[in-house]
C-alpha cells in the first residue's frame, strides 16, 4: 500500500512540475508576439509562474553584469531548475 502512495505522490508532484514548465515554455513564446503579452492568458501564466522566477531574480540581481542583459536570465535558470527537480523526483 505505502508503495502505491509512493507512486502516486511522485507522478503527482512530477506532473505538476511538467504543467509549471509548459506553463514557462508558453510564457516564453507569448511574450515574443505583441498581441499574446496583452492577453488575459499571458497575464495568468506571469502570475503563475512570477514567484517561481523572483527568488531567481533576487539572486541574480546581485550580479551587476546581468543587471542590465536583455536576456532573461533568471527565467532561463528557474526553468532549467523545474527541469532538474523534475529528474529528480522521477530518480526516487
Amino acid at each position: 500500500m505505502s508503495t502505491i502512495v509512493n507512486s502516486l505522490v511522485i507522478y503527482f508532484v512530477g506532473s505538476l512540475l511538467r504543467i509549471l514548465q509548459f506553463m514557462f515554455f508558453a510564457r516564453a513564446i507569448m511574450s515574443w508576439f505583441v498581441q499574446g503579452s496583452d492577453s488575459k492568458i499571458y497575464e495568468f501564466l506571469c502570475l503563475v509562474t512570477e514567484p517561481v522566477i523572483q527568488p531567481f531574480r533576487s539572486l541574480l540581481s546581485r550580479v551587476s553584469a546581468l543587471r542590465n542583459c536583455p536576456f532573461d536570465f533568471a527565467f532561463m535558470l528557474a526553468f532549467f531548475v523545474l527541469i532538474v527537480l523534475e529528474q529528480m523526483v522521477y530518480m526516487l
